[in-house]
């Protein structure tokens, strides 16, 4: 009996998708300009005292990104909004004074939605970051910022966390009136076109037959380390666990030994040094280290694009990561567009 022949990378949703990330960041940013424009200004006469988020999946990855982004950016403590709070223990909250960010692809998980309608009961400014424009959430938000992702098929989100993360920089880059920061996002389409010509196939070899492995980054790419982590769990069947290089230390060090795999994002911002040294421990250990955004010696350095602003570099990281886990699923022989016990829409209460 002969075994069926292996698909081509190139012919699964996943990869299809992924690679539209560069157009829809394109048209994205040009429709939502003037939404933007007009939502910067209303926050600024707001003026918060914080800002709140919720997610569930990758879309909580992206308010991890947001955390970062915004608490540097603006100055704004972020919070994260454990949804149970409300959709379980219907307990009130008091936000008055507060943005809240929900983000979503399909905008209509039950947990999501009663979070966000708790959340406008109690004062808070609710702005939805959604995909599918009619949704509960999008109906119940004071701003709607429609995604542009279009359909998503596959099971694996891709272009719509790419565009969460786009909108998230837009409207930072909006609401502290930064000119720089508007510069790095308009250049975000052209950079993701070349993040997706980079070549990973070297942690697709050394990921081949791994069965457990870290993968680290700090600050802003911290949110795209633990989406990665998911993605390796969902798509290759592999146990993969995110940390913050400054927590990796305390205990999770432990298990790393010979051939342990270790993946590393790190855009050149103050992070920078930290990451490096976290990379020389792992080395010593004689882990498998692969690095992206930097090279040092004792690792395998994963090619990305050279000059873009850091700001905008954990995007395009995962830009590169989808492509090469796309490949490594199907070299696994796992199907990335139906994870075995998984649904595009998880509705959890």
């Amino acid at each position: 009996m002969t075994a069926p022949p292996r698909r081509s990378p190139d012919s699964t949703l996943m990869y299809r998708e992924a690679q539209e990330a560069s157009h829809i960041v394109a048209k994205q940013l040009a429709f939502n300009e003037a939404a933007m424009e007009e939502l910067g200004a209303k926050l600024r006469t707001l003026k918060p005292r914080a800002v709140v988020t919720c997610a569930r999946g990758s879309s909580d990855h992206a308010t991890m990104f947001a955390k970062y982004v915004i608490e540097t950016n603006l100055g704004l403590l972020v919070s994260s909004a454990a949804p149970s709070v409300s959709s379980v223990y219907a307990a009130r909250q008091m936000l008055e004074g507060t943005v809240f960010i929900a983000i979503s692809q399909s905008g209509k998980s039950p947990d999501l939605v009663r979070t966000a309608e708790a959340a406008k009961a109690g004062g808070a400014y609710v702005i939805a970051l959604v995909n599918v424009t009619q949704s509960p959430l999008a109906d119940l938000a004071d701003t709607v910022i429609p995604l542009h992702a279009g359909p998503e098929k596959s099971v694996a989100a891709t272009k719509s966390y790419i565009g969460s993360l786009s909108a998230v920089l837009q409207l930072v880059a909006y609401w502290a009136k930064d000119n720089a920061l508007k510069a790095a996002v308009t250049s975000l389409p052209g950079k993701l076109r070349e993040a997706w010509m980079q070549d990973w196939s070297a942690a697709t070899h050394t990921l081949l037959d791994a069965r457990n492995f870290f993968v680290v980054g700090r600050g802003a790419g911290f949110g795209v380390a633990l989406e990665a982590a998911l993605k390796f769990k969902e798509t290759c069947g592999l146990h993969a666990e995110a940390y913050s290089a400054a927590e990796v230390k305390h205990g999770p060090m432990a298990i790393v030994g010979a051939g342990f795999p270790v993946l590393v994002f790190s855009q050149n911002d103050a992070s920078r040094e930290g990451v490096e040294d976290i990379v020389k421990d792992f080395a010593a250990r004689g882990a498998r280290v692969m690095t992206t955004g930097f090279e040092t010696d004792g690792a395998i350095a994963l090619p990305y694009v050279r000059d873009a602003d850091a700001v905008i570099e954990p995007v395009l990281f995962i830009q590169s990561f989808y492509k090469m886990a796309n490949a490594l699923s199907l070299a696994r022989g796992f199907n990335p567009d139906e994870p075995p016990h998984l649904n595009k829409v998880t509705e959890t209460v």
